[in-house]
């Protein structure tokens, strides 16, 4: 399986990157935390570790440390606007079940 992105994703991404003027890609992760066990964590990377899987998707690199591979492997990394609250959506069919709060999920 791989780590994809949506169009949108990849163009937010993009247009970061360029922004920041800096940067090869985004660091995608879990770390552990709330009420379900795990959350996920994004960072722009300016240097990938060694140890990194590396998945490309529209032309955007995603770096996933071996660790979290296994929770988040086939996740699809969407990028929404609702009203005046924009962010990543996870698509992660890994899931078995999210917090109430939205900050955590158990796989």
């Amino acid at each position: 399986m791989a780590i994809t992105l949506t169009e949108k994703a990849a163009r937010h991404i993009t247009r970061y990157l360029e922004r920041r003027g800096k940067g090869v890609g985004l660091r995608f992760g879990v770390r552990t935390t709330g009420c379900s066990g795990l959350a996920y964590k994004l960072e722009y990377v300016d240097e990938p570790a060694l140890e990194d899987n590396v998945f490309e998707s529209h032309g955007v690199k995603v770096f996933v440390d071996p660790k979290s591979l296994a929770y988040i492997d086939g996740t699809e990394l969407d990028f929404a606007r609702e009203g005046l609250n924009e962010g990543f959506r996870f698509n992660n069919p890994n899931v078995k079940d999210n917090c109430g709060c939205g900050e955590s999920f158990r796989i």
